[in-house]
């Protein structure tokens, strides 16, 4: 057991330094584009979801918090690379949706970065790429029932609700 904890730390260590190493690449990489890392992380995820999203499912999808995602939305929305929808399940929550400049802003960086993700495709392969895939997913999976569960578990739930929840 102790060498397989060891083993999850030090693949967390190496998600933490390959992080790092992507968000400065990207960084260098959609800096002629007038974008920075966080910015087209959230244009991507707008533009790979099915649905406008609000700004806490954006975060979610992405891994940022709220705040740092709805001030990233706000400078895009200045710039015209996003704007704001009516919520016809959220009155409050605003859908962002990406305007043709924003799709535009996303295809660029995606040209900008693809020699390295060919690089990257060519040196580990699609079996590894997908094996990754299915890793990294799981412990996203792991970390939220586990974090989930104790948010649960910390947050008194009022009496009332806990006769609804049972």
């Amino acid at each position: 057991m102790g060498q397989q904890n060891n083993s999850v730390r030090e693949l967390a260590l190496a998600i933490f330094a390959a992080n790092g190493r992507l968000i400065g690449a990207g960084n260098e990489l959609v800096a002629h584009l007038g974008l920075t890392s966080a910015w087209w992380q959230v244009l991507a995820a707008l533009r790979y979801s099915p649905v406008p999203l609000p700004t806490a499912s954006i975060a979610r999808n992405v891994g940022l918090t709220r705040q740092a995602v709805q001030r990233i939305v706000d400078v895009l929305a200045e710039r015209g690379l996003v704007e704001f929808q009516a919520n016809p399940h959220h009155q409050r929550a605003k859908l962002v949706v990406l305007t043709p400049e924003g799709l535009a802003a996303v295809n660029g960086a995606e040209g900008a970065v693809a020699p390295l993700d060919q690089a990257i495709a060519d040196r580990i392969g699609n079996e590894c790429l997908q094996a990754a895939i299915a890793t990294l997913g799981e412990m996203v999976a792991v970390i939220s029932e586990r974090l989930d569960h104790a948010e649960r578990a910390s947050t008194p739930v009022p009496h009332i609700l806990e006769e609804t929840l049972s």
